[in-house]
């Protein structure tokens, strides 16, 4: 099984004003500490401003208080999602203007909320600012704490942990940190970065009408957009209806108003089926599908998928036509000639943004789809096996530890997966990396405790709002990965593996419990 994705982010505002108060004195000392490096990015990389510094510059404060912007320091550029994950860190912003350091203004006898995020120090130390912030944890001392906690019965005969300091990239602590385990859904931490290198964050997927000359042919080209939606509401994603919309004016100039409808689903190659076989975690991996194949009105989260994804959209698009005036047969699969005329295009939102939805809701046809994009804007062939060729170039291309790695799919799904802790902080590493701007929604995606998808029923009891990371369950398996900032303000990346393990809810809590105490931790 896997974690279903829990509220929105909307959900989330009303503990938003209360983490936001608790967590000013931290932002504020780093909005000092960051301002000489923020300018120098800021002229370093002018083409890019408006999109990729604004990620960067929050990422480390973030962690501390869940995405909250220092203000001052951060600008307000950027893709808002449809999830209201970037509205709610803008409303955090200007709640900082608010009284903090404490839980101000609790109603006796109101439900529990997350407890205020500790003050701690200076928080952007890896922006290279001058700071006076303290320097990095000693690992004795994080051995010490750590270690203990980790020997817990719930994470199994033997779990795997690693420590980084995203500022220098120096391993603080390990255990097991270079035995590759079974990752779950940490997989789709792997899958980001490799998507983002290949095709970097501006990146869109396109869907697009043909038309084949002298045929009077309409053919529904999957351009592999996994966030293609059919509703009338589309919240940003690429919109069936518009391209209905697009298509039937472009028929219409032609003439036109009786075509034969087909699909064309070659983008991708080998078997759809995930090796898991049916599941509600994930439709068919198909480069064509409306609203990820649902059946119902869920955006994220397990439920009943169509049989055929392609089918099921093709079907749609043809009764949008025939709303706007165009009668269609029923739809049959295709290819796409050269010779095929564009009528009309719809475009997903940014990479950014498709990769910042999978980690937040842990979205597998997300997952599944990007791993597909990576094997074909990397010249390998578009099925499982090409994307794990191909995320396993790619991670290797940037210098990264994959020595037993394994990517059998995208989503982590598949137990042949295989990953060690080392790979997943130095993923995290390179996503903090000024040099790799483009690799930052790997990290800003991250659910955020106690708030944001998988995480937002976690960590209420302590670290709301300062721990960040992607979870992992599967039956016998719970991983977590993510970043965290201790109390001496330094910005860290951790990833905890259990493998064996035979009591989920418990193994959880040792998780917790763990990214919790480094985060409370001053370790010197």
């Amino acid at each position: 099984m896997v974690v279903p994705e829990l509220r929105p982010w909307r959900a989330a505002r009303p503990h938003v004003v209360r983490i936001a108060g608790a967590v000013r004195p931290r932002l504020a000392r780093a909005a000092a500490a960051a301002k000489p490096r923020v300018a120098r990015l800021a002229r370093a990389g002018k083409p890019q401003v408006a999109r990729v510094t604004r990620p960067w510059q929050y990422t480390a404060g973030a962690t501390t208080a869940g995405l909250a912007l220092a203000a001052g320091v951060v600008t307000a550029a950027g893709p808002w999602d449809s999830s209201g994950q970037r509205t709610a860190e803008r409303d955090r912003a200007v709640a900082l203007g608010r009284a903090g350091g404490t839980d101000h203004g609790r109603v006796p006898g109101a439900p529990a909320q997350p407890r205020p995020a500790p003050s701690a120090g200076p928080v952007l130390t890896g922006l290279g600012g001058i700071s006076t912030v303290k320097s990095a944890p000693d690992g004795k001392a994080l051995a010490k704490t750590l270690t203990p906690l980790l020997k817990d019965p719930a994470l199994g005969p033997r779990p795997a942990a690693a420590v980084v300091d995203v500022t220098t990239g120096r391993r603080l602590y390990g255990t097991a940190s270079d035995t590759a385990l079974t990752p779950a859904s940490t997989t789709k931490i792997a899958t980001a970065v490799a998507a983002l290198s290949a095709m970097g964050a501006d990146h869109r997927l396109t869907t697009r009408a043909a038309l084949e000359p002298d045929t009077k042919e309409v053919v529904l080209v999957g351009g592999g957009d996994p966030t293609l939606t059919a509703r009338e509401a589309s919240d940003g994603w690429a919109s069936l209806r518009t391209l209905a919309d697009r298509t039937a004016a472009a028929l219409a100039q032609r003439g036109l108003r009786d075509v034969t409808l087909s699909y064309d689903t070659t983008l991708y190659a080998g078997s759809q089926k995930h090796p898991i076989g049916v599941n509600p975690n994930l439709a068919l991996v198909s480069p064509l599908m409306a609203d990820e194949g649902r059946t119902d009105d869920s955006t994220s989260g397990p439920v009943k998928r169509v049989t055929d994804p392609a089918a099921d959209a093709a079907r749609r698009f043809g009764d949008l036509l025939k709303d706007r005036g165009v009668k269609a047969t029923s739809p049959g699969p295709s290819k796409a000639t050269t010779r095929a005329k564009t009528l009309a295009t719809v475009a997903s939102p940014p990479l950014s943004a498709l990769v910042e939805r999978m980690l937040t809701d842990s979205d597998n046809d997300i997952a599944e789809a990007l791993a597909r994009q990576t094997a074909i804007a990397t010249g390998h062939r578009a099925d499982f096996a090409g994307a794990d060729r191909a995320i396993n170039a790619r991670l290797r291309k940037l210098g990264l530890p994959v020595k037993g790695a394994a990517f059998k799919d995208g989503s982590g799904l598949n137990r042949a997966d295989r990953l060690t802790a080392d790979l997943l902080t130095a993923l995290l590493a390179k996503a903090a990396d000024p040099a790799h701007p483009e690799l930052r929604p790997a990290l800003t995606g991250l659910p955020v405790a106690g708030f944001t998808g998988t995480l937002t029923t976690r960590y209420t009891d302590g670290a709301a709002g300062v721990v960040r990371a992607k979870t992992g369950t599967l039956t016998g398996v719970n991983t977590l990965a993510g970043t965290v900032v201790d109390q001496d303000g330094r910005l860290l990346a951790f990833a905890f593996m259990a493998n064996n393990t035979t009591n989920p809810a418990a193994a959880q809590t040792a998780l917790d419990k763990a990214a919790t105490t480094l985060a409370a931790c001053g370790c010197r």
